[in-house]
């Protein structure tokens, strides 16, 4: 297999797994054509590689510097702006891991904060009484799960067995 025709592979593969990450297939496709890029890219290059509009790519690219996953940089002499990938996959999954418990899961918690507070006493209120402790039970394991994510690298064991050293 060819090298571009290897990065166009992983560029699609990329894009389709961002729908897992609660991003969109572009955005992905974005981040993927960074990542494997030698060097930083401008906007231009990006919409070339992908074949989208200036605002789809500005709109994305500027997601995923919120994301903390794209940065942005520039060169002497150019009044371009180019953008290149966290390249390192455990950083990278920690930041969507932080990023995503920020967007889905705080929410999540503050709503069902204000829930535990319904009164009553019937059955209907009992049941959604119940429904809300299972929810608010996997939400605090789900934001557990994430602090730890956070935490392992901090762990020299941990860090040695993910990086390979």
């Amino acid at each position: 297999m060819k090298l571009e025709e290897a990065q166009d592979k992983f560029i699609q593969g990329w894009g389709q797994l961002g729908a897992s990450w609660g991003i969109n297939r572009t955005m992905a496709q974005i981040q993927a054509v960074l990542l494997v890029s030698p060097e930083a890219l401008c906007t231009d290059d990006i919409m070339e590689r992908l074949q989208i509009s200036r605002g789809n790519a500005n709109m994305n690219i500027r997601e995923l510097i919120a994301w903390g996953v794209v940065y942005k940089s520039f060169k002497p002499g150019d009044r371009k702006e180019y953008y290149y990938a966290e390249k390192d996959m455990w950083d990278l999954a920690k930041k969507v891991a932080r990023e995503r418990k920020k967007r889905e899961l705080e929410p999540l918690n503050r709503i069902l904060g204000e829930l535990k507070t319904v009164e009553g006493n019937s059955n209907e209120v009992k049941e959604f009484k119940k429904v809300v402790k299972s929810a608010d039970s996997m939400a605090k394991r789900a934001d557990s799960m994430l602090e730890l994510v956070g935490k392992l690298d901090e762990n020299i064991f941990f860090k040695w067995m993910t990086k390979g050293k």
